[in-house]
């Protein structure tokens, strides 16, 4: 099974994620691929199983503009049959926009055919303990599901 992992990180936090999701997946024996949006083209998706998206939402909720232009790729694509997954981190004092871009894509993921393999993982700032749990927990079933 072959996993794309692709995040956007502006102060470390989701480059974090991206790192534990990706030891994670590996250690189920998952081929993983990671890069960062800003240097990846959104087609890079055709080519794996599992479809992996990190981000970060800054604010209240507005896209930077790394975000924004794979954003407007990732809506072009055609993903049915491909499975996917989003996290991120966000600020709780922007209570309302709490990891708002972790939910956009999510939702553009499923307007472009893939199916959700688990539900997205919402961080405060940076990985704590709790966490890398959570991260864990959906690395587990994600492998639970595409390695029967």
């Amino acid at each position: 099974m072959n996993a794309r992992i692709v995040y956007a990180s502006m102060t470390g936090n989701d480059a974090d994620i991206a790192e534990i999701l990706e030891e994670d997946l590996q250690d189920y024996g998952f081929d993983v691929e990671t890069s960062e949006a800003e240097f990846t083209d959104a087609s890079d998706y055709l080519a794996s199983d599992l479809c992996v998206f990190v981000t970060y939402t800054y604010g209240e909720g507005n896209m930077t503009d790394d975000l924004l232009d794979f954003y407007d790729q990732l809506k072009d694509l055609d993903l049915t049959g491909k499975y996917f997954a989003v996290m991120g981190s966000g600020d709780k004092v922007y209570a309302d926009h709490f990891c708002e871009n972790v939910f956009d894509f999510e939702k553009i993921f499923k307007q472009i055919g893939a199916k959700e393999i688990t539900k997205s993982v919402t961080i405060e700032n940076a990985p704590d303990d709790d966490a890398i749990t959570m991260i864990d927990h959906a690395a587990k079933e994600m492998a639970e599901q595409l390695n029967d």
